[in-house]
């Protein structure tokens, strides 16, 4: 008879306790604990590993450490966020909001690659029917692929073991369940040992694993959150469903860069990658207009043009607004205060709402000198030139502070047409670049005077 034993596991942080209790003592979480219940040669088998890991400890010179061969999967720019491609015997998450597109994405790519690796698509939302008329609606491949509808973890190990496939995509994981585990699919014990018995298998394997997961309405992903810890690569689909576009961003990748960010569009034929994604962020205007001008931002490994967009007006309210649509609400306020301070702009009576055009969210910051010259432009309602561009780092004391791969990022802007460029001085250019006249500043009130 085989002995089981309950634990209480919390679903932020994967802690274990012998009790049920109010707070978790790892991560101060409140109401996180849930009960789950394990046989203890699974579990003790389980901490060994999945690798069967050797008793005696070897030197780090003795391990042969050679690239793998990595699978591509004909999308230049899912390959990209991924690092180069698929990594065999890795675990890859995507996550992203209902209607992304996530399984049309997955879908894609499976049929693609079915002729060349066998392939097994699961799928525990959908039937079979549905998956077929996704695949034939896309005008897909459908010979090689194999696909089965199943939510028990046991059936699908017996026939992974059958089948052996190369790639495996699991839709999505807060549907599976293990017979053993006291809880309902989708609970945070269920989400946590599936998630384990399944990258076991495929680091087992040599398998890579595609799990769907998904999000909750704050658009963090469901479930706990040593799920992340789990696997090798997370990347998140966003995107409005009546958005045309899509972007792709890696949060975490054991085998490439992260923040790594893909464009795709939503076109009849499924999710289609966009090669030139600065074209999309520039869609702008034939007439200059106040409060816009061009940034460029380094996504991953190469440089973006984003328009930014900011909107000054005289507030009615005794508290001012505040809205950032992809920037940082913080760093809007730390900006304005800089502004105030070293800048001589006060606009603590305005509404100030700021835009990064394209649904795209900045992270950097080398936007800081667009989102300042952009609020002056609206403040004062005086337009930018459209031929116009700039990037750098606002430093508390009003300085403009240099930022990585300044010369990529204004031989991008000549690329498009852009022939004036106001950058850190730090970051000008050793010899001209062809086409473009750069100014080196070294505080905000030199910005300002250009503009």
């Amino acid at each position: 008879m085989v002995k089981t034993k309950t634990v209480y596991v919390c679903g932020d942080c994967g802690s274990e306790f012998a009790k049920w209790q109010g707070q978790c003592n790892d991560c101060s979480e409140w109401n996180t604990l849930t009960r789950l219940s394990v046989d203890n040669t699974s579990s003790k088998s389980r901490r060994r590993g999945y690798t069967g890991q050797l008793e005696q400890a070897q030197s780090l010179s003795d391990i042969s450490a050679v690239d793998v061969e990595r699978m591509t999967t004909g999308s230049e720019e899912f390959d990209r966020v991924l690092g180069g491609g698929l990594v065999p015997g890795s675990a890859v998450l995507i996550s992203g909001n209902p209607g992304a597109g996530k399984s049309t994405l997955l879908i894609q790519i499976m049929c693609k690659l079915s002729s060349q690796f066998s392939a097994l698509y699961v799928t525990g939302e959908e039937s079979l029917a549905q998956i077929a008329m996704r695949a034939k609606r896309l005008k897909l491949p459908l010979d090689d692929l194999k696909v089965m509808s199943q939510t028990s973890v046991e059936s699908i190990l017996s026939v992974w073991d059958e089948l052996k496939p190369e790639l495996m995509v699991i839709d999505s994981i807060q549907v599976m369940n293990l017979e053993d585990v006291d809880s309902a699919p989708g609970g945070v014990s269920q989400v946590r040992e599936c998630a384990a018995v399944l990258i076991q298998q495929a680091k087992k394997t040599n398998t890579v694993l595609l799990l769907v997961g998904h999000v909750t309405k704050e658009g963090n992903l469901a479930g706990p959150r040593v799920l992340e810890h789990m696997i090798d690569c997370f990347v998140m689909l966003e995107g409005d469903n009546d958005a045309r576009y899509r972007t792709l961003r890696s949060s975490k990748n054991r085998f490439g860069a992260v923040n790594e960010l893909g464009v795709f569009a939503m076109t009849e034929r499924g999710l289609i990658e966009v090669s030139n994604p600065s074209a999309i962020f520039l869609s702008r205007g034939e007439e200059s207009t106040a409060g816009s001008i061009v940034m460029v931002v380094w996504e991953g490994t190469r440089p973006l043009l984003v328009e930014a967009q900011a909107l000054v007006d005289e507030s009615a309210l005794g508290n001012p607004r505040r809205v950032a649509v992809g920037f940082e609400q913080n760093r809007l306020a730390m900006l304005l205060a800089v502004l105030h301070r070293h800048g001589g702009l006060q606009v603590g009576d305005q509404d100030v709402f700021v835009n990064a055009v394209g649904g795209i969210r900045i992270s950097e910051t080398s936007s800081d000198l667009a989102l300042l010259l952009a609020i002056v432009s609206s403040f004062r309602d005086k337009a930018v030139p459209s031929d116009t561009v700039c990037f750098g780092e606002v430093g508390l004391s009003g300085e403009i502070r240099p930022v990585p791969n300044g010369q990529e990022r204004i031989r991008e802007a000549a690329k498009h047409g852009f022939t004036r460029a106001i950058v850190p001085k730090a970051n000008l250019p050793k010899k001209p670049i062809p086409g473009i006249s750069v100014i080196g500043i070294g505080k905000l009130e030199d910005a300002l005077n250009e503009i």
